[in-house]
Protein backbone atom coordinates (compact mmCIF):
# COMPACT_ATOMS: atom_id res chain seq x y z
CA UNK A 1 0.00 0.00 0.00
CA UNK A 2 2.66 2.40 0.90
CA UNK A 3 4.43 1.58 -2.58
CA UNK A 4 1.08 2.38 -4.08
CA UNK A 5 0.66 6.09 -2.51
CA UNK A 6 4.35 7.21 -3.24
CA UNK A 7 3.64 6.23 -7.00
CA UNK A 8 0.63 8.26 -6.59
CA UNK A 9 1.60 11.11 -5.62
CA UNK A 10 4.97 11.25 -7.68
CA UNK A 11 3.55 10.23 -11.17
CA UNK A 12 -0.43 10.89 -11.22
CA UNK A 13 0.47 14.58 -12.61
CA UNK A 14 2.65 13.17 -15.12
CA UNK A 15 0.33 9.98 -15.95
CA UNK A 16 -2.46 12.94 -16.20
CA UNK A 17 0.06 14.90 -19.06
CA UNK A 18 0.12 11.28 -20.91
CA UNK A 19 -3.55 10.69 -20.59
CA UNK A 20 -3.51 14.19 -22.23
CA UNK A 21 -1.38 14.05 -25.33
CA UNK A 22 -2.91 11.03 -26.32
CA UNK A 23 -6.63 12.23 -25.43
CA UNK A 24 -4.75 14.98 -27.86
CA UNK A 25 -3.86 13.24 -30.58
CA UNK A 26 -7.33 10.97 -31.09
CA UNK A 27 -8.76 14.51 -30.96
CA UNK A 28 -6.39 15.31 -33.70
CA UNK A 29 -7.35 12.32 -35.79
CA UNK A 30 -11.43 12.93 -34.88
CA UNK A 31 -11.89 16.06 -35.51
CA UNK A 32 -9.02 17.79 -36.97
CA UNK A 33 -9.63 15.93 -40.36
CA UNK A 34 -13.01 18.43 -40.54
CA UNK A 35 -10.55 21.44 -41.57
CA UNK A 36 -10.05 19.27 -45.03
CA UNK A 37 -13.03 20.29 -45.75
CA UNK A 38 -11.89 22.95 -47.71
CA UNK A 39 -9.21 21.21 -49.90
CA UNK A 40 -11.98 18.52 -50.55
CA UNK A 41 -14.59 20.97 -51.71
CA UNK A 42 -11.84 22.90 -53.95
CA UNK A 43 -11.16 19.74 -55.23
CA UNK A 44 -14.95 19.36 -56.53
CA UNK A 45 -16.55 17.31 -53.85
CA UNK A 46 -19.51 18.36 -52.50
CA UNK A 47 -19.95 19.94 -49.12
CA UNK A 48 -22.63 16.73 -48.20
CA UNK A 49 -19.98 14.45 -49.47
CA UNK A 50 -17.16 15.74 -47.96
CA UNK A 51 -18.66 16.20 -44.75
CA UNK A 52 -19.99 12.38 -44.40
CA UNK A 53 -15.76 11.42 -45.55
CA UNK A 54 -14.50 13.66 -43.14
CA UNK A 55 -17.01 12.37 -40.25
CA UNK A 56 -15.60 8.80 -40.84
CA UNK A 57 -13.40 8.68 -37.82
CA UNK A 58 -16.29 9.62 -35.18
CA UNK A 59 -18.18 6.98 -36.75
CA UNK A 60 -15.51 4.45 -36.46
CA UNK A 61 -14.67 5.88 -32.35
CA UNK A 62 -18.66 5.53 -32.12
CA UNK A 63 -18.73 1.80 -32.65
CA UNK A 64 -15.87 0.65 -30.95
CA UNK A 65 -16.51 2.97 -27.32
CA UNK A 66 -18.51 0.93 -25.26
CA UNK A 67 -16.05 -2.38 -26.14
CA UNK A 68 -12.95 -0.22 -25.36
CA UNK A 69 -14.94 0.79 -22.26
CA UNK A 70 -15.34 -2.81 -21.70
CA UNK A 71 -11.24 -3.72 -22.36
CA UNK A 72 -10.48 -1.09 -19.77
CA UNK A 73 -12.59 -2.78 -17.15
CA UNK A 74 -10.97 -5.88 -17.45
CA UNK A 75 -7.28 -5.50 -18.62
CA UNK A 76 -6.82 -2.10 -17.13
CA UNK A 77 -5.49 1.89 -18.88
CA UNK A 78 -1.93 1.14 -19.97
CA UNK A 79 -2.67 -1.78 -22.11
CA UNK A 80 -5.20 0.36 -24.15
CA UNK A 81 -3.19 3.46 -24.28
CA UNK A 82 -0.54 1.85 -25.74
CA UNK A 83 -2.60 -0.44 -28.52
CA UNK A 84 -4.95 2.15 -29.63
CA UNK A 85 -2.49 5.10 -30.49
CA UNK A 86 -0.32 2.56 -32.37
CA UNK A 87 -3.80 1.67 -34.40
CA UNK A 88 -4.30 5.17 -35.22
CA UNK A 89 -0.75 5.57 -35.98
CA UNK A 90 -1.05 2.22 -38.79
CA UNK A 91 -4.07 3.29 -40.22
CA UNK A 92 -3.33 7.64 -40.75
CA UNK A 93 -0.31 6.42 -42.82
CA UNK A 94 -2.36 3.69 -44.78
CA UNK A 95 -4.87 6.40 -45.32
CA UNK A 96 -2.02 9.04 -46.44
CA UNK A 97 -0.66 6.62 -49.05
CA UNK A 98 -4.13 5.84 -50.24
CA UNK A 99 -5.66 7.13 -53.60
CA UNK A 100 -8.89 6.14 -53.44
CA UNK A 101 -11.78 8.11 -51.69
CA UNK A 102 -13.39 5.05 -50.50
CA UNK A 103 -10.57 3.26 -49.05
CA UNK A 104 -9.68 6.49 -47.09
CA UNK A 105 -12.85 6.53 -45.70
CA UNK A 106 -12.42 3.01 -44.61
CA UNK A 107 -9.15 3.70 -43.40
CA UNK A 108 -10.29 6.91 -41.50
CA UNK A 109 -12.61 4.80 -40.05
CA UNK A 110 -10.09 2.33 -38.39
CA UNK A 111 -8.16 5.43 -37.14
CA UNK A 112 -11.40 6.50 -35.37
CA UNK A 113 -11.60 3.09 -33.64
CA UNK A 114 -7.98 3.66 -32.47
CA UNK A 115 -9.05 6.80 -31.06
CA UNK A 116 -11.96 5.88 -29.40
CA UNK A 117 -9.38 3.56 -26.71
CA UNK A 118 -8.81 6.89 -25.41
CA UNK A 119 -11.59 8.21 -23.97
CA UNK A 120 -12.55 5.71 -21.18
CA UNK A 121 -8.91 4.59 -20.13
CA UNK A 122 -7.31 8.29 -19.94
CA UNK A 123 -10.31 8.90 -17.55
CA UNK A 124 -10.24 6.08 -15.61
CA UNK A 125 -6.74 7.42 -15.02
CA UNK A 126 -8.28 10.62 -13.32
CA UNK A 127 -10.69 8.99 -11.32
CA UNK A 128 -8.16 5.92 -9.98
CA UNK A 129 -4.80 8.25 -9.12
CA UNK A 130 -6.95 11.75 -7.88
CA UNK A 131 -8.65 12.59 -4.68
CA UNK A 132 -12.58 12.93 -4.99
CA UNK A 133 -11.65 16.61 -3.78
CA UNK A 134 -9.33 16.98 -7.25
CA UNK A 135 -10.82 15.46 -9.78
CA UNK A 136 -13.01 18.40 -11.24
CA UNK A 137 -9.62 20.17 -11.73
CA UNK A 138 -7.88 17.03 -12.85
CA UNK A 139 -10.49 16.18 -15.68
CA UNK A 140 -11.14 19.46 -16.32
CA UNK A 141 -7.29 19.20 -17.30
CA UNK A 142 -7.59 16.02 -18.93
CA UNK A 143 -10.45 17.24 -21.02
CA UNK A 144 -8.63 20.04 -22.27
CA UNK A 145 -7.07 18.07 -24.38
CA UNK A 146 -10.59 17.76 -26.62
CA UNK A 147 -10.32 21.47 -27.63
CA UNK A 148 -6.53 21.50 -27.58
CA UNK A 149 -6.11 18.69 -30.31
CA UNK A 150 -8.81 20.45 -32.03
CA UNK A 151 -6.80 24.53 -32.06
CA UNK A 152 -3.61 21.66 -33.56
CA UNK A 153 -6.30 20.43 -36.02
CA UNK A 154 -7.39 23.99 -37.41
CA UNK A 155 -3.62 25.24 -36.81
CA UNK A 156 -1.83 22.57 -38.80
CA UNK A 157 -4.35 20.84 -40.96
CA UNK A 158 -5.56 23.13 -43.25
CA UNK A 159 -1.88 24.71 -43.36
CA UNK A 160 -0.29 21.12 -44.24
CA UNK A 161 -3.09 19.93 -46.78
CA UNK A 162 -2.86 23.45 -48.79
CA UNK A 163 1.31 23.57 -48.62
CA UNK A 164 1.87 19.65 -49.28
CA UNK A 165 -1.55 18.13 -50.01
CA UNK A 166 -4.27 16.44 -47.91
CA UNK A 167 -1.77 13.14 -47.41
CA UNK A 168 0.40 15.11 -46.04
CA UNK A 169 -2.05 16.61 -43.39
CA UNK A 170 -3.54 13.42 -42.17
CA UNK A 171 0.14 12.41 -41.19
CA UNK A 172 -0.37 14.79 -38.49
CA UNK A 173 -2.70 13.30 -36.37
CA UNK A 174 -1.04 9.61 -37.10
CA UNK A 175 2.50 11.04 -35.78
CA UNK A 176 1.09 12.29 -32.80
CA UNK A 177 -0.51 9.19 -32.16
CA UNK A 178 2.51 6.90 -32.49
CA UNK A 179 4.15 9.56 -30.09
CA UNK A 180 1.21 9.39 -27.77
CA UNK A 181 1.71 5.31 -27.58
CA UNK A 182 5.52 5.43 -26.72
CA UNK A 183 4.81 7.99 -23.86
CA UNK A 184 2.60 5.72 -22.38
CA UNK A 185 4.22 2.62 -22.55
CA UNK A 186 6.95 4.45 -20.68
CA UNK A 187 4.50 6.10 -18.29
CA UNK A 188 1.33 4.94 -17.64
CA UNK A 189 0.70 2.88 -14.39
CA UNK A 190 -2.67 1.58 -13.78
CA UNK A 191 -4.51 3.07 -10.81
CA UNK A 192 -5.41 0.19 -8.10
CA UNK A 193 -9.35 -1.04 -7.76
CA UNK A 194 -10.88 -2.80 -4.88
CA UNK A 195 -11.23 -5.93 -4.97
CA UNK A 196 -14.25 -7.84 -6.44
CA UNK A 197 -14.76 -9.75 -3.11
CA UNK A 198 -14.61 -6.98 -0.97
CA UNK A 199 -17.97 -4.77 -1.90
CA UNK A 200 -20.93 -6.15 -3.62
CA UNK A 201 -22.09 -2.83 -4.41
CA UNK A 202 -19.23 -1.65 -6.52
CA UNK A 203 -20.03 -4.22 -9.13
CA UNK A 204 -23.43 -3.69 -9.17
CA UNK A 205 -25.09 -2.31 -12.54
CA UNK A 206 -25.61 1.69 -11.76
CA UNK A 207 -27.88 2.00 -14.65
CA UNK A 208 -30.54 -0.85 -13.37
CA UNK A 209 -33.49 0.88 -11.16
CA UNK A 210 -32.18 4.90 -11.24
CA UNK A 211 -32.02 7.02 -14.19
CA UNK A 212 -28.96 9.59 -13.22
CA UNK A 213 -26.80 7.87 -16.06
CA UNK A 214 -28.88 7.84 -18.77
CA UNK A 215 -30.29 11.55 -17.84
CA UNK A 216 -26.53 13.19 -17.94
CA UNK A 217 -25.51 10.73 -21.08
CA UNK A 218 -28.80 12.44 -22.91
CA UNK A 219 -27.69 16.17 -21.71
CA UNK A 220 -24.25 15.56 -23.34
CA UNK A 221 -26.09 14.30 -26.45
CA UNK A 222 -27.87 17.45 -26.79
CA UNK A 223 -25.13 19.99 -26.32
CA UNK A 224 -22.49 18.07 -27.73
CA UNK A 225 -24.41 19.10 -30.92
CA UNK A 226 -23.67 23.35 -30.85
CA UNK A 227 -20.45 22.20 -30.06
CA UNK A 228 -19.77 20.16 -33.29
CA UNK A 229 -21.66 22.76 -35.39
CA UNK A 230 -19.17 25.49 -34.24
CA UNK A 231 -16.21 23.13 -34.50
CA UNK A 232 -16.82 21.91 -37.91
CA UNK A 233 -18.43 25.11 -39.61
CA UNK A 234 -16.17 27.74 -38.03
CA UNK A 235 -14.06 28.17 -40.30
CA UNK A 236 -15.78 27.63 -43.20
CA UNK A 237 -17.89 30.08 -41.82
CA UNK A 238 -15.30 32.74 -41.77
CA UNK A 239 -14.09 32.21 -44.69
CA UNK A 240 -16.93 31.90 -46.92
CA UNK A 241 -19.56 34.25 -45.48
CA UNK A 242 -17.53 36.69 -43.35
CA UNK A 243 -14.53 36.79 -46.05
CA UNK A 244 -11.42 35.77 -44.22
CA UNK A 245 -8.63 33.99 -45.28
CA UNK A 246 -8.18 30.45 -44.47
CA UNK A 247 -5.07 30.88 -42.29
CA UNK A 248 -6.82 34.02 -40.22
CA UNK A 249 -9.77 31.79 -39.75
CA UNK A 250 -7.32 29.05 -38.98
CA UNK A 251 -5.68 31.30 -36.32
CA UNK A 252 -9.36 32.21 -34.62
CA UNK A 253 -10.45 28.75 -34.47
CA UNK A 254 -6.94 27.88 -32.90
CA UNK A 255 -7.56 30.65 -30.71
CA UNK A 256 -10.90 29.61 -29.64
CA UNK A 257 -10.12 26.36 -28.65
CA UNK A 258 -7.18 27.04 -26.26
CA UNK A 259 -9.94 29.42 -24.13
CA UNK A 260 -11.91 26.56 -24.59
CA UNK A 261 -9.47 24.12 -22.34
CA UNK A 262 -9.09 26.84 -20.46
CA UNK A 263 -12.74 26.86 -19.60
CA UNK A 264 -13.04 23.43 -19.02
CA UNK A 265 -10.37 23.64 -16.34
CA UNK A 266 -12.14 26.42 -15.03
CA UNK A 267 -15.60 24.89 -14.67
CA UNK A 268 -13.53 21.73 -13.43
CA UNK A 269 -12.26 23.96 -10.03
CA UNK A 270 -15.54 25.42 -9.81
CA UNK A 271 -17.06 22.05 -9.35
CA UNK A 272 -14.64 21.01 -6.41
CA UNK A 273 -14.97 24.37 -4.84
CA UNK A 274 -19.12 23.99 -5.25
CA UNK A 275 -18.91 20.16 -4.72
CA UNK A 276 -21.33 19.64 -7.63
CA UNK A 277 -20.52 18.20 -11.05
CA UNK A 278 -24.75 19.04 -12.20
CA UNK A 279 -25.13 22.39 -10.82
CA UNK A 280 -22.50 23.63 -13.08
CA UNK A 281 -23.72 21.64 -15.80
CA UNK A 282 -26.88 23.14 -15.66
CA UNK A 283 -25.36 26.75 -15.65
CA UNK A 284 -23.18 25.90 -18.69
CA UNK A 285 -26.16 23.95 -20.73
CA UNK A 286 -28.36 27.83 -20.22
CA UNK A 287 -25.34 29.68 -21.13
CA UNK A 288 -25.17 27.47 -24.79
CA UNK A 289 -28.83 28.56 -25.57
CA UNK A 290 -27.88 32.34 -25.06
CA UNK A 291 -24.73 31.97 -27.06
CA UNK A 292 -25.88 29.62 -29.88
CA UNK A 293 -29.22 31.87 -30.36
CA UNK A 294 -26.79 35.24 -30.17
CA UNK A 295 -24.63 33.79 -32.88
CA UNK A 296 -27.52 32.84 -35.01
CA UNK A 297 -29.40 36.13 -35.18
CA UNK A 298 -26.11 38.08 -35.52
CA UNK A 299 -24.51 35.55 -38.43
CA UNK A 300 -27.98 35.99 -40.02
CA UNK A 301 -28.26 39.91 -40.12
CA UNK A 302 -24.48 40.05 -41.17
CA UNK A 303 -23.48 41.86 -37.80
CA UNK A 304 -19.74 40.63 -38.28
CA UNK A 305 -18.58 43.15 -35.09
CA UNK A 306 -20.86 40.53 -32.91
CA UNK A 307 -20.86 37.50 -34.72
CA UNK A 308 -17.05 37.39 -34.64
CA UNK A 309 -16.53 37.65 -30.22
CA UNK A 310 -20.23 35.28 -29.81
CA UNK A 311 -18.38 32.81 -32.32
CA UNK A 312 -15.70 32.84 -29.53
CA UNK A 313 -17.93 32.66 -26.72
CA UNK A 314 -19.81 30.36 -27.86
CA UNK A 315 -16.79 27.98 -28.75
CA UNK A 316 -15.68 28.06 -25.15
CA UNK A 317 -19.16 27.49 -22.96
CA UNK A 318 -20.07 24.68 -25.63
CA UNK A 319 -17.27 22.79 -24.47
CA UNK A 320 -17.35 23.69 -20.97
CA UNK A 321 -19.60 21.28 -19.97
CA UNK A 322 -17.53 17.66 -21.22
CA UNK A 323 -15.63 17.68 -18.56
CA UNK A 324 -18.46 18.63 -15.87
CA UNK A 325 -20.55 15.08 -16.97
CA UNK A 326 -17.49 13.51 -17.65
CA UNK A 327 -16.53 13.64 -14.06
CA UNK A 328 -20.00 12.87 -12.83
CA UNK A 329 -20.63 9.58 -14.97
CA UNK A 330 -16.91 8.59 -13.77
CA UNK A 331 -17.65 8.30 -9.85
CA UNK A 332 -21.81 7.37 -10.53
CA UNK A 333 -20.64 4.26 -12.21
CA UNK A 334 -17.53 3.41 -9.94
CA UNK A 335 -14.65 1.70 -10.73
CA UNK A 336 -16.39 -1.80 -12.30
CA UNK A 337 -18.08 -0.17 -14.31
CA UNK A 338 -16.63 3.54 -15.07
CA UNK A 339 -14.93 2.20 -18.46
CA UNK A 340 -18.61 1.28 -19.88
CA UNK A 341 -20.30 4.24 -18.37
CA UNK A 342 -17.28 6.07 -19.88
CA UNK A 343 -17.89 4.25 -23.29
CA UNK A 344 -21.65 4.73 -23.28
CA UNK A 345 -21.27 8.55 -22.43
CA UNK A 346 -18.52 8.79 -25.62
CA UNK A 347 -20.92 6.76 -27.89
CA UNK A 348 -23.54 9.20 -27.37
CA UNK A 349 -21.74 12.26 -28.12
CA UNK A 350 -19.65 11.07 -30.68
CA UNK A 351 -22.70 9.61 -32.83
CA UNK A 352 -24.50 12.81 -32.56
CA UNK A 353 -21.22 14.67 -33.46
CA UNK A 354 -21.19 11.98 -36.47
CA UNK A 355 -24.22 13.26 -37.65
CA UNK A 356 -23.36 17.26 -37.82
CA UNK A 357 -21.16 17.71 -40.46
CA UNK A 358 -23.60 15.92 -43.09
CA UNK A 359 -26.77 16.77 -41.75
CA UNK A 360 -25.90 20.17 -40.78
CA UNK A 361 -23.61 20.62 -44.13
CA UNK A 362 -27.05 19.75 -45.79
CA UNK A 363 -29.05 22.56 -43.57
CA UNK A 364 -26.35 24.99 -44.34
CA UNK A 365 -26.53 24.44 -48.13
CA UNK A 366 -30.28 24.95 -48.08
CA UNK A 367 -30.55 27.80 -45.23
CA UNK A 368 -27.24 29.01 -44.08
CA UNK A 369 -25.31 28.94 -41.49
CA UNK A 370 -27.95 30.91 -39.47
CA UNK A 371 -30.25 28.47 -39.39
CA UNK A 372 -27.51 25.91 -38.57
CA UNK A 373 -26.61 27.96 -35.35
CA UNK A 374 -30.83 28.46 -34.62
CA UNK A 375 -31.37 24.55 -34.76
CA UNK A 376 -28.10 23.96 -32.46
CA UNK A 377 -29.41 26.62 -29.66
CA UNK A 378 -32.94 24.72 -29.62
CA UNK A 379 -31.34 20.95 -28.75
CA UNK A 380 -29.72 22.71 -25.80
CA UNK A 381 -32.81 24.18 -25.07
CA UNK A 382 -34.11 20.29 -24.58
CA UNK A 383 -31.12 19.49 -22.55
CA UNK A 384 -32.02 22.29 -19.55
CA UNK A 385 -34.40 20.22 -18.28
CA UNK A 386 -33.13 16.88 -18.30
CA UNK A 387 -29.84 17.74 -15.78
CA UNK A 388 -30.66 15.73 -13.16
CA UNK A 389 -31.02 17.04 -9.43
CA UNK A 390 -30.95 16.05 -5.51
CA UNK A 391 -28.04 13.26 -6.57
CA UNK A 392 -24.45 12.74 -5.67
CA UNK A 393 -22.47 15.09 -7.55
CA UNK A 394 -25.32 17.91 -7.43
Amino acid sequence: MTTVTQLHEVRRWSMLGLGVFAQAASAVFVNGVAFLLPALTDRGMSLAAAGLLVAMPTVGLVCTLIAWGYVVDRIGERKVLIGGPLLMLAAGAAAAASTNDIALGALLFLGGVGAASTNGASGRLIVGWFPPHRRGLAMGIRQTAQPLGVAVGALAVPAVAATYGVPAAILVPAAMAGLAAVGCLIGIVDPPRPARTTDVALRANPYRGDDTLWRIHAVSVLLVIPQGVVWTFALLWLHRDAGWSLAAAGILVTGTQILGAAGRIGTGAWSDRVGSRLGPLRTVAVAAVLSMAALAVTAWAHMWWAAIPLLVAASVITVSDNGLAFTAVAELAGPYWSGRGLGIQNTGQNLAMAAVPPAFGALIATSGFAAAYLVAAGLAVAAVPLVPTGRRGE
